[in-house]
């Protein structure tokens, strides 16, 4: 009847935790719309993502854009220390415009006012010479203010913007993405990205930002939810055409290089610390400067990425859910795997087409954890259906068996391996003149004589390894060599016997003691070993762990034996004979028992 029911429940057990899956996935997914929440699977999605933008490949830089780097090199060649004078920035300014430069991003902090005032003039001059020039701001805040720190005001009138340096890292350190706006005591101050790509078209300034969104030169720019433009790296450090400052003015390269291009001036030394992880390289670090012309490179040819919406999410998880569910109805393990790893395959290949050709990033942690759930389902559901069986074990037993000897038999044994014939030791005891006590007492009164008295006696018997089939009033039925399974239990059943009479005889004087009783109880207990049927017997509202047999009359014979000979624990010959010398049971009889043809040999044992 159980398996039965349970093979029934089963269906809906597994639609039941695919549905629980696929919400617990829906959430994560749209709680990283919000800002401040960070996620248990966004590292992996943010690994997922580099991997594909690494599987994609290098993506050809668009030909404008140059970088004049102020490296380790040109640091060592020019023997000044950093930061070199404005005069000396202003001379590489200079040799730019003459070279034809279009526009000039200037990656280097304006903030501070020059020891020579001459060396800020130098620079304002070569700056308004300068076709376009474009440099950087920073806002700095603290939990009570915001500060929006901007170039010098003697460059103010000479450059074409400025705007937020910000490089946005991920939780894992890695750049991913630049902060495309902040909003600053009622004024929006944009990336200084999208003011240098402003400069290059001519555009009119970036408008309307949200999370989701800002529109740049015509075009809705999509980011990531969080105010942040996802940058489609073309390649690792180097990827751009990159010329060391010291040997421009070397007069080492052609003019011609820099003619119409966007140059943006920055540095790479590592001294400098402007040096970052990005997707295609964690250990070659990239420059700040190379950064933002991968950003340029961005805004320049609108390959923005985008996030999946959360509703195609949602939408993929649950086609997925669906088809883990059906796998996990699949009878041949084999084949649900294989279709499982079809099913996966599918989905990566379509995701990483959308990435390469739509810039579409779609996630892929939780959808191929849901379609593994499809594989592992099955095994999932018989835990917890073994689960609800141990506890339905544990909750069973404990009413017989002592909890150490539950959890043995959890560890040990199979459930249904619990019905059998087997030889036990059977253990009936009784409680002299009770029933002639009981009429004279209370029902309160015979409550607190008889509760003390059965827990005490059914602790020896778990102590000893028994098991309590019952109570009949004052009577305890008990057996042992089973649910775990003792070649000694008939040992183990004497040694409970005597230690029963020993604790009848504390108990004696206590209740004396108190005023319980006025007179002293005495205990019978019949003892006999044979092969008996024990196991679960009843129906699915009520089940209980008992023994039937011929062998079980018998040991409740002997305890009635135990009134007509006076003796307090009579034995079997069988039981007998499983003993060892450490005890020395005295003959008494063999006799004829009721229910049995042949005599019983019976044996009377000491209390002590």
């Amino acid at each position: 009847m159980d398996l039965k029911l349970q093979k029934q429940a089963s269906p809906w057990r597994k639609t039941v935790i695919v549905l629980i899956i696929f919400l617990i996935f829906s959430i994560l997914e749209l709680a990283y719309n919000f800002p401040r929440i960070a996620t248990p699977l966004e590292k992996l999605e943010l690994a997922a993502r580099d991997t594909a933008m690494r599987v994609r490949g290098l993506k050809p830089v668009d030909d404008r854009i140059v970088i004049v780097d102020i490296d380790d090199q040109s640091l060592a060649w020019v023997g000044e220390r950093w930061p070199w004078s404005r005069s000396r920035m202003a001379e590489i300014v200079r040799w730019l415009n003459a070279a034809g430069a279009e526009v000039i991003a200037f990656d280097i902090f304006l903030f501070d006012p020059s020891s020579d005032p001459q060396d800020d003039e130098d620079l304002a001059q070569a700056f308004a010479e300068s076709q376009a020039v474009v440099t950087v701001s920073q806002v700095f805040e603290t939990p009570f203010s915001q500060t929006h720190i901007t170039p010098e005001s003697i460059f103010l009138p000479v450059i074409d913007g400025y705007g937020l340096t910000e490089i946005q890292r991920d939780d894992d350190a890695v750049v991913r993405s630049i902060l495309a706006y902040k909003n600053v005591q009622g004024e929006t101050i944009y990336n200084w990205g999208f003011r240098i790509v402003q400069a290059a078209l001519d555009a009119n300034p970036p408008d309307d930002p949200s999370l989701a969104w800002l529109y740049f030169n015509g075009t809705r720019v999509p980011l990531n939810q969080r105010g942040h433009l996802l940058i489609d790296f073309r390649g690792p450090a180097r990827t751009y055409p990159t010329y060391p400052a010291a040997f421009l003015l070397e007069g080492d390269y052609d003019p011609a290089l820099f003619q119409g291009k966007i140059v943006l001036i920055g540095s790479s030394s590592e001294t400098l610390q402007d040096i970052y992880p990005t997707p295609f390289s964690t250990t070659n670090l990239t420059p700040g400067v190379e950064i933002v012309a991968n950003v340029v490179d961005t805004l320049l040819s609108q390959s923005y990425l985008r996030l999946s919406p959360p509703w195609m999410t949602i939408a993929i998880l649950l086609a997925l859910a669906v088809i883990a569910r059906l796998l996990a109805e699949s009878e041949n393990p084999t084949s649900a795997v294989i279709f499982g790893a079809v099913a996966l395959l599918a989905y990566l290949v379509l995701r990483q087409v959308a990435f390469t050709r739509a810039g579409l990033v779609l996630s892929i942690i939780s959808p191929a954890l849901m379609i593994s759930l499809g594989v592992v389902l099955p095994a999932i559901d018989q835990t917890l259906a073994l689960e609800r069986e141990r506890r339905r074990v544990r909750g069973l037993f404990s009413q017989f068996i002592s909890p150490q000897m539950v959890d043995q038999l959890l560890e040990t044994q199979d459930i249904d391996s619990l019905n059998k014939r087997t030889e036990l030791t059977i253990l009936f005891s009784d409680l002299r003149g009770f029933t002639t006590l009981s009429e004279q007492m209370s029902p309160e009164e015979l409550v607190n004589l008889l509760n003390p008295y059965l827990e005490r006696m059914t602790t020896i018997i778990h102590k000893h390894g028994g098991t309590v089939d019952k109570y009949e009033g004052d009577a305890i039925i008990a057996f042992f060599g089973e649910p775990i399974p003792f070649q000694d239990h008939a040992i183990r059943a004497v040694r409970a016997a005597i230690e029963m009479r020993q604790a009848l005889r504390r108990l004696n004087q206590t209740w004396q003691t108190h005023g319980i009783l006025n007179q002293t109880l005495e205990m019978g207990i019949g003892i006999h070993t044979g092969e008996v049927f024990v196991g679960l017997l009843g129906s699915q509202e009520r089940i209980t762990y008992t023994v039937i047999g011929d062998a079980v009359n018998l040991a409740a014979r002997l305890q009635d034996k135990t009134k007509e000979h006076g003796y307090p624990i009579l034995l079997s010959g069988v039981t007998r004979q499983a003993l060892t010398e450490e005890f020395q049971p005295d003959f008494v009889e063999s006799s004829q028992v009721k229910g049995r043809s042949e005599p019983v040999e019976i044996y009377r044992l000491k209390a002590e």
